[in-house]
């Protein structure tokens, strides 16, 4: 296919179906969290609208959290087909990892996640949020043993090697590897604004649309207030990783940096194409010495260039010179976001500004793709190690065949757009829609408590929650656009 030789090709597969796996499970985990934060809020305040936005994003959550469970049996199932060394080499190792995170994480989150899907209105207000807090908790313990695992391949210790075969001699040094706390504050953040710019772009599609009701107000309002204080954060837990990469990973750095010769003083390059051929980086544009000061802390530091390891050894400069800047620059997008949101509400402006509820809205994904680019530079700037220094990737591969990797290949893209296609269009639909009002609609007109979407006895049923009939258009009724009868302040309609 194309050329390529097997080993790249189930390189590419892999890739293909974790970059499809990783954006449900990131949504998951923020979205868990989201969760709690909006029960919490509404035991404690009894406002309708946090119950309302609960009802409303637990049906997403329940959507993102299926298809994550489905894309992740199939991460599971490579790992023995694509990659059977890896796992003959390294298996008592990685294996008993994956097994804590089932055992903690996913029975954690198996057990509670029924009470908290369907059991609203059929179980007492603090076991349900006590559902609710667990499932959270049990996203996050997932990401801790799946982030331990990925790191210790980054970065190992805590083994020995008998006859090419990793043997655990110290647990504690595997799990808490190196590079792993940065790795796990990176990826859960990465999560939780993933989350919040998901959430702010829905809240923006509505006020474009005209509605201004208290849940389109408050979900959007949320939302940028985590822009706000979160972002700037992730900069800075970038920044220690940043300095942790170089420490263990100075070829990814070098990689990253486009910089090939070693030296001190290097500077920050804006733009470049690096050619691994010519051992040089074309068209670069860069800042003096902002390089050094950035990567070192030091305006003098010295960074190692790629000249200083064999080609062979070299990670692809091209690839994650261009996935970090796009990962930087739409961090640096989202810092803006929150800093022109903060202007617009000192000016009381937040729910007027049409050209930043458009900008919030082209930056829904934003977060997603950040996510994504950061795994790229990550994943790729690791090459050709797939553990670091010890194992390379053309070592851990299966004995496959170019045509059966070709077939294979082919086979996922395929069902991969169509099923995991149909449920992306599902969810935006969804969102869409938009939260609906626990008392705007009377049961008895509708066939009863337990009549369909929007009803309270229903808080839960995602394949119903999106109707054929949506419009969002200049038709949208009274009441869904803020000018219902009943009381807004006691609605919370402002965060």
């Amino acid at each position: 296919m194309l050329g390529l030789g097997a080993l790249e090709l189930a390189r590419i597969q892999f890739a293909f179906t974790i970059s499809f796996h990783i954006i449900f499970p990131a949504i998951s985990i923020g979205m868990a969290s989201y969760l709690a934060v909006l029960e919490g809020l509404w035991l404690k305040t009894r406002k309708d609208v946090y119950y309302d936005l609960y009802r409303f994003w637990l049906q997403i959550f329940a959507v993102t959290f299926g298809m994550g469970v489905v894309s992740g049996v199939v991460m599971s199932y490579q790992f023995g087909t694509n990659w059977s060394e890896l796992s003959a080499r390294a298996g008592s190792i990685m294996g008993p990892l994956l097994t804590y995170e089932v055992l903690t994480a996913f029975f954690l989150e198996a057990g509670f996640l029924g009470i908290m899907l369907f059991g609203l209105n059929k179980v007492g207000k603090g076991l349900h949020f006590f559902a609710t807090l667990m499932v959270a908790i049990g996203t996050l313990i997932s990401t801790f043993w799946i982030l331990s695992s990925n790191s210790w391949m980054h970065t190992p210790q805590g083994y020995s090697i008998v006859d090419g075969v990793f043997y655990p001699e110290s647990w504690f040094d595997i799990v808490f590897n190196p590079s792993f706390p940065y790795r796990l504050a990176h990826m859960a953040i990465a999560a939780f604004l993933s989350t919040a710019f998901i959430v702010g772009a829905t809240g923006a599609w509505h006020l474009l649309k005209g509605k201004r009701d208290p849940a389109t107000r408050v979900m959007f309002s949320m939302a940028l207030w985590m822009a706000l204080l979160v972002a700037p954060v992730q900069a800075v837990v970038g920044d220690f990783h940043g300095l942790n990469t170089l420490k263990h990973q100075p070829a990814k750095i070098a990689a990253i940096e486009g910089h090939w010769e070693t030296e001190r003083g290097i500077p920050l390059l804006l733009f470049g194409i690096p050619d691994m051929q010519a051992e040089t980086t074309r068209y670069a544009l860069g800042i003096p010495r902002l390089g050094s000061l950035i990567l070192a802390h030091d305006i003098d530091g010295e960074i190692k260039g790629l000249k200083a390891w064999p080609k062979e050894d070299r990670p692809n400069s091209l690839i994650v010179f261009w996935s970090f800047r796009v990962m930087v620059g739409l961090g640096l997008l989202m810092i803006l976001c929150g800093v022109i949101s903060l202007y617009l509400r000192a000016r009381g402006r937040l729910y007027e500004a049409r050209p930043f509820h458009w900008l919030a809205l082209a930056m829904g994904p934003a977060g997603l793709l950040a996510l994504l680019a950061g795994w790229v530079t990550t994943e790729v700037g690791r090459q050709p190690w797939v553990i670091y220094g010890l194992l390379r990737t053309s070592d851990a591969v299966s004995n496959h065949s170019v045509g059966q990797m070709s077939l294979t290949l082919s086979a996922f893209v395929v069902v991969y757009l169509a099923v995991f296609g149909v449920g992306i269009t599902y969810l935006l639909r969804m969102m869409r829609k938009g939260p609906q009002r626990a008392g705007s609609i009377d049961p008895r007109q509708s066939g009863g408590p337990d009549g369909g979407p929007g009803h309270t006895r229903t808080p839960a049923r995602p394949i119903s929650a999106a109707d054929d009939d949506v419009d969002d258009g200049p038709g949208v009724a009274a009441e869904d656009r803020g000018m219902h009868p009943s009381n807004d302040k006691e609605r919370g309609d402002d965060h």
